[in-house]
């Protein structure tokens, strides 16, 4: 595997599970030391730094809930504590959730875009204590890509995510600072274990590859997104669906 983030730092949220413990676990096996921050499954987040830690990797686990903004700033102290700089930062914490217009309470409303102000105000926090030269990636969604039944306030609230993105990759670009999101298909995690079969059938027919994406498919692509060779890539809104169409 190449070390090529050696001697960098990345913090990556929600990275107890899913994609972003594939993610923890590939960025901290190209070589970076890796904070990984949870909000509730403390176990599952020392496991994974556990992981890192037997391949000869450095994490360390930070709790943090980024829908306080007392936290993520917090968070992001903390880090700097530990680490003493930051190079790499991955908004990957979310909740899941679809329902029709007419199911969709204001409880289940709010509980998404109070994912979306933490995304917000982490990006903020990252802007502060990235690195010039750093990176900044962000999961969204492919679903703001199509028009999917019972989607619309889940993706209304990553779609937020993207524009994020496009307007900080403009003012971190000063100082080198990369800044892009990646738009997933349907992927093999706790969020979406509970799908009807006849649901992951349909998600898995409309790939080019016929299975449903792994967590390493999108781990792979931050990897990328983090490296060196990404340098001139930035403000993009990158899908990885293996080719899924609507």
């Amino acid at each position: 595997m190449s070390r090529s983030l050696s001697g960098k730092v990345a913090l990556v949220t929600g990275a107890a599970r899913g994609i972003g413990r594939a993610t923890a676990l590939r960025l901290a096996a190209d070589g970076a030391a890796v904070v990984v921050n949870y909000r509730a499954n403390k176990a599952a987040a020392t496991e994974v730094q556990r992981a890192i830690a037997a391949h000869g990797g450095e994490a360390a686990i930070i709790r943090a809930d980024v829908t306080k903004l007392d936290e993520i700033d917090a968070l992001f102290e903390a880090a700097s504590s530990r680490f003493g700089r930051l190079d790499i930062l991955v908004n990957n914490a979310g909740v899941g959730g679809r329902s029709a217009f007419s199911t969709t309470e204001e409880a289940a409303y709010d509980s998404l875009f109070a994912i979306t102000k933490g995304v917000f105000f982490t990006l903020k926090a990252g802007l502060t204590h990235v690195e010039d030269g750093g990176r900044i990636v962000s999961i969204s969604t492919g679903l703001t890509r199509g028009w999917a039944s019972g989607a619309a306030a889940y993706a209304g609230s990553k779609a937020a995510i993207e524009q994020f993105s496009r307007a900080l990759s403009k003012e971190a670009g000063p100082r080198q600072i990369t800044v892009n999101a990646i738009l997933p298909g349907v992927i093999e995690t706790d969020m979406t274990a509970g799908m009807a079969e006849e649901v992951r059938s349909a998600a898995r027919s409309q790939t080019s590859f016929s299975r449903l994406g792994q967590p390493r498919d999108i781990a792979d692509v931050v990897a990328f997104l983090a490296s060196d060779d990404a340098r001139w890539i930035t403000g993009q809104m990158i899908v990885v669906n293996g080719g899924s169409t609507p």
